[in-house]
């Protein structure tokens, strides 16, 4: 089990360090940026918008899942081992995941704005807009904290809890997949045989961890840069976010009720979550707001009646701290089912 165990937690655990250590690859050379100027190129006019919308939500997606699967593959299959360990493949996978997952900026770049509604409005307005596509021009300092709450509730799920659940939903499909496959009993083949067989599904499973977790990323991108409504090409990309996500909003609205060790919170998002026209983001901010008590607002969008009032800056200070327990729970949750996994896989 111990090798099975390290193939698939290891690459999750080193990616959430490296995202402790260093919150974001830099920029020039950032998979998800890289990714991003790609998508680019299809912001424009066409001819058949919706039919070229359907292309590049199907299309780009996979491709950066084959590219982001096949150097995992190619590091499994050409790499060196360590007690039965594919270290290049597991390194790549970490490299992969951190570059899809990330929670330390989220929660940075909020701890900052929230800070700066106290002393620098006009700062808390600039700041704001790494979270959030709203202006913040008129916004007051409440708002602006209502803003960032609302963002870390959300993208708690789109840049964590996402990339992390289809890597785990990956991962147990190929286990899956291959436990059809009826492998030999280690006595009719030898047991060499065998734990080279259980070896190889863990690397599928890794795999199929990264390609998966590497798709929903490049699906989310897509919605977030195409997915208006002013742009027809986007409609098949927000669509298809609208699916994938629909799963990990509702996981993380469960995490941040358990962080809050608030049942009730979870109950009283059901009816709040209708509120957001998007069928998903509103489950992790009703969730937040009924947690800490608070309204979030979004003018003439949506109103979360939490509480009575927006959130005060220590309340906001709540919301950051919630966020991260959050997480920690998304990511207990995960290590859980992929040890458990692991254990699948040993008695194959």
């Amino acid at each position: 089990m111990v090798p099975s165990a390290v193939t698939l937690l290891a690459p999750v655990a080193l990616a959430v360090g490296l995202d402790l250590a260093v919150a974001e690859p830099p920029r020039r050379v950032h998979p998800v940026a890289l990714f991003g100027t790609l998508v680019g190129r299809f912001d424009r006019e066409w001819t058949h918008p919706r039919l070229v919308g359907v292309a590049v939500a199907l299309g780009l997606p996979l491709a950066a899942a084959a590219v982001c699967g096949g150097v995992v593959w190619v590091a499994a299959a050409h790499g060196p081992r360590v007690a039965g360990v594919p270290v290049a493949a597991v390194a790549a996978a970490a490299v992969v995941c951190f570059s899809v997952a990330s929670l330390r900026m989220l929660l940075d770049v909020t701890g900052e704005v929230v800070a700066e509604t106290e002393t620098d409005p006009d700062a808390a307005r600039e700041s704001v807009r790494a979270l959030v596509g709203r202006d913040p021009a008129d916004l007051s300092p409440a708002a602006l904290r209502s803003a960032a709450v609302e963002s870390a509730a959300e993208n708690l799920a789109d840049g964590f809890v996402a990339p992390l659940g289809w890597f785990v939903a990956g991962a147990t499909g190929a286990v899956a997949v291959a436990a059809t496959g009826a492998l030999p009993e280690a006595g009719a083949v030898g047991a060499t045989a065998a734990v080279a067989g259980r070896a190889a599904i863990a690397e599928s499973a890794l795999v199929a961890g990264v390609a998966a977790a590497a798709w929903v990323k490049a699906v989310n991108t897509l919605d977030s840069m195409l997915g208006y409504r002013s742009k027809p090409v986007g409609r098949a990309s927000a669509l298809l976010d609208d699916a994938a996500m629909f799963l990990p909003a509702r996981v993380a609205a469960c995490c941040l009720a358990v962080a809050a060790r608030s049942p009730e919170s979870l109950r009283r998002a059901r009816s709040l979550a209708r509120e957001p026209a998007s069928p998903n983001s509103g489950w992790p901010m009703a969730t937040a707001a009924a947690a800490l008590g608070v309204r979030l607002e979004k003018p003439g969008a949506y109103v979360l009646d939490g509480g009575p009032e927006p959130p005060s800056p220590a309340a906001a200070r709540d919301a950051v701290r919630l966020v991260a327990v959050g997480g920690g729970v998304a990511l207990a949750l995960a290590g859980a089912w992929l040890l458990a996994l692991a254990g699948v896989i040993a008695w194959s």
